[in-house]
């Protein structure tokens, strides 16, 4: 009787241990259901190629995780007149990103600057699908990489798919020269404290804060924050404005006419960096040719240290 009593006791005591360590995995996040880049997932390693990232940018994926941590943060117009997010990371990326959401056809010709990129995403128009395969970049869908992914059950879906970076295979190192020269500004700016870019269903604001030499980033009236590192900043912020031609039949097929934005050839272009304005205009020769930014007078006009926000607004 003792010894039966004894198992018994055992057993019982192994199975709220089992219990309590279920538990606890799943509060520090050790499942990867949490989506916070602090959650336990394995920590990214430096990188050679660029990692891009399609973000979802509507009210319901917000905060979304890993985007303070982007080097360059492209907005893309959509269909519905709202906006999507490309985020660029260049070395060691965040262990989370998301929630992450479906390629476009303006995001093959941006990337196609930065060499062979790897571009995470959900999924994407069927006609466009044969398109992204063929380019010069490393397909890092579900499709291909379902274990470098995640849902989130505690948001709606499709705003709750995240991506582990570290689960992305790595590449070729972007050509010398793709990214934007960083430097000291030229005097031709005039001070600007807030910047205001509207696109038909989105508003940003960027509000320069001297106390933190960066801009403070809203969206729709609101901060937009990081889940990692509060409201995300830019150094700098481009609005540049592009000819849109009406493309692909959105994600799912069913949505017609998803715009399109030409980032090859000259155009029209404002930069706010240290709290200052500046007319510029923008050149992209070639689809493999970098952007370049110049101030009115034609001189070169770099970049600020620091994220960089290029926010794509039809001409």
């Amino acid at each position: 009787m003792k010894k039966s009593w004894w198992i018994a006791s055992t057993a019982g005591a192994l199975v709220v241990a089992a219990v309590v360590v279920l538990i606890v995995r799943e509060l520090s996040g050790g499942t990867g259901a949490n989506p916070s880049p602090s959650s336990g997932e394995a920590l990214a390693p430096d990188r050679r190629a660029v990692l891009a990232v399609k973000i979802d940018n509507v009210a319901a994926a917000r905060p979304q995780t890993g985007l303070g941590a982007a080097d360059i943060v492209y907005v893309e117009p959509v269909e519905g007149g709202l906006t999507r997010l490309l985020a660029l990371y260049r070395s060691r990326p965040p262990s989370v990103i998301g929630p992450v959401r479906s390629a476009r056809a303006t995001d093959l010709g941006l990337l196609a600057q930065y060499g062979r990129p790897a571009l995470a995403y959900s999924g994407a128009a069927p006609e466009l699908l044969s398109t992204l395969h063929s380019a010069s970049l490393t397909n890092a869908s579900p499709s291909e990489l379902p274990n470098a992914y995640f849902r989130d059950e505690t948001r709606p879906s499709p705003h709750n798919l995240y991506l582990r970076p570290h689960q992305v295979p790595d590449g070729e190192v972007a050509p010398e020269g793709a990214f934007p020269s960083s430097g000291a500004a030229p005097e031709s700016g005039v001070p600007a404290a807030t910047a205001v870019i509207r696109y038909p269903a989105a508003a940003f604001t960027f509000t320069w804060s001297p106390n933190v030499g960066r801009y403070l980033i809203g969206l729709d009236g609101s901060p937009l924050t990081s889940v990692e590192d509060g409201q995300a900043v830019a150094a700098t912020v481009v609005e540049q404005r592009v000819a849109v031609r009406l493309g692909e039949r959105g994600e799912t097929g069913t949505v017609p006419d998803s715009p399109v934005a030409q980032t090859v050839g000259t155009g029209q272009a404002t930069v706010w960096r240290n709290g200052q304005r500046f007319a510029a205009t923008w050149d992209r020769a070639t689809v493999q040719a970098p952007t370049r930014f110049k101030t009115a007078s034609g001189q070169p006009l770099p970049v600020s240290d620091g994220p960089l926000w290029i926010l794509l607004v039809p001409a």
